[in-house]
């Protein structure tokens, strides 16, 4: 396509929106939520807090998405060298990185229960197209549902502010939180651990410089005039407290001052520590996890139950809108591949390698690249074979050729094992007769 033809089919998503007024268009009665969501009773219960939305979203975020091309019988056959690879593997956006915008995407999901993957620079109007390469992605969250579009809330890099634009939804990769009910769903236990928690820091707050003192007056308070004399009497020590260099204040020799060794307590704690087991468990993760000691079998339940719940939602998502029927015909995907190496302490490692080198399912340089050392030159090193046994390649012959010649040598070697016996069985013989 030549530059000038491409130029005038690009299509920006702002543009597009910016030419026809919103309230023009009559996309039909809309709502603040999502209407196809379940709305579940109070006593449904999730749980969230912002350590745990950003332990999530670096794991999500620590997975590679692929845009890739399947052979006829649906396997990995290669990547596809396309504007959406580039934002999956280079740059997503002007401000970020494939990392940072996997990691935007997640910590969305998390935050708003739906995160909306807008395809904002494209080759052409999606609109009006089926297929369409992809040169930047951006995240937003959803406004407003229309039936057939939806209102979403965007950073525009033009302007430098967040836009509202209306958008198709074929157009929008729309991805709902899996863990909805459990993250994002109101009158939850998320709620109530934020309310214990607010309830907590005010408290704190409240208590912050308190000495909870209790003064004893040598009289007997009963009458107004003995009220206002104690309540000047309690002022007097607040003063020295105060403005006292080190806090010392005197009192009077009849005078008694007990001080308090804690408040009353309200079980705030006990409730904060129980919804907060109730958060891991709910969501799938334990305190290993969080703190980085969980072993091989933890982390692998983790991602298993947690993590690719996530990761299928993204990739779904964006497979149903970025590549559409027409490049799922054309065996078009996109998957994500997590290292496998990854979690592979170094003491196994070797064992590992020479299981996969030798079951030919991975080349030496391959491990060698997941290790992070550089290729080896040795045409042999970029071979599927087991370097245990013998190859065709040692020979100089053909696979064919070297097994004919081997079962050649057998039946040889045969022959004369069967020659000398027979010739020492027939000089027995004669020497037996003469």
């Amino acid at each position: 396509m030549a530059v000038l033809d491409r130029f005038k089919r690009v299509w920006n998503a702002f543009r597009s929106s910016e030419d026809i007024p919103q309230e023009a268009l009559g996309y039909g009665p809309s709502t603040g939520f999502r209407p196809q969501t379940t709305r579940y009773r109070t006593g449904n219960e999730r749980t969230i807090v912002t350590s745990v939305y950003t332990r999530l979203g670096i794991d999500v975020a620590g997975i590679d998405f692929r845009h890739i091309q399947l052979d006829d019988q649906d396997r990995y056959l290669e990547e596809i060298d396309s504007g959406l690879n580039m934002c999956f593997n280079l740059e997503a956006n002007l401000d970020q990185g494939p990392r940072a915008f996997r990691q935007d995407v997640a910590q969305t999901l998390f935050d708003k229960g739906v995160a909306a993957v807008v395809p904002v620079d494209t080759s052409d109007d999606p609109t009006e197209i089926g297929t369409f390469d992809i040169y930047t992605l951006r995240v937003g969250h959803i406004t407003a549902w229309y039936p057939h579009h939806v209102r979403v809330d965007l950073y525009n890099e033009n302007t430098g502010r967040r836009q509202e634009i209306t958008l198709e939804k074929r157009v929008v990769a729309i991805i709902e939180n899996p863990l909805y009910s459990v993250m994002n769903e109101p009158n939850s236990t998320l709620q109530r651990l934020i309310r214990k928690l607010g309830l907590l820091d005010n408290i704190d707050e409240t208590s912050a410089g308190r000495l909870d003192l209790i003064i004893q007056l040598p009289y007997v308070i009963k009458s107004e005039a003995r009220k206002q004399q104690a309540e000047s009497r309690r002022k007097e020590i607040e003063f020295q407290l105060k403005s006292s260099q080190y806090g010392i204040a005197y009192a009077d020799g009849t005078e008694k001052i007990t001080q308090l060794n804690r408040p009353a307590d309200n079980q705030l704690l006990k409730q904060v520590e129980y919804l907060t087991t109730m958060l891991y468990q709910q969501l799938g993760i334990t305190p290993a996890v969080m703190d980085g000691t969980a072993d091989e079998a933890a982390m692998l339940n983790y991602f298993n139950r947690t993590i690719e719940p996530i990761l299928d939602a993204i990739k779904e998502a964006m497979e149903r809108s970025f590549i559409g029927p027409v490049g799922v015909k054309k065996g078009q995907r996109i998957r994500y591949f997590k290292d496998p190496f990854n979690l592979v302490p170094v003491s196994e490692l070797a064992v590992i390698a020479d299981k996969f080198s030798r079951n030919e399912i991975l080349t030496p340089n391959e491990i060698r690249g997941y290790m992070g050392i550089p290729p080896n030159e040795d045409p042999k090193a970029d071979l599927l074979m087991n370097s245990n046994m013998p190859q065709a390649l040692e020979t100089g012959l053909e696979p064919e050729e070297e097994d004919d010649d081997l079962l050649q040598s057998a039946f040889d070697e045969i022959d004369m094992t069967l020659d000398e016996v027979f010739k020492e069985v027939g000089g027995e013989m004669n020497n037996g007769s003469g």
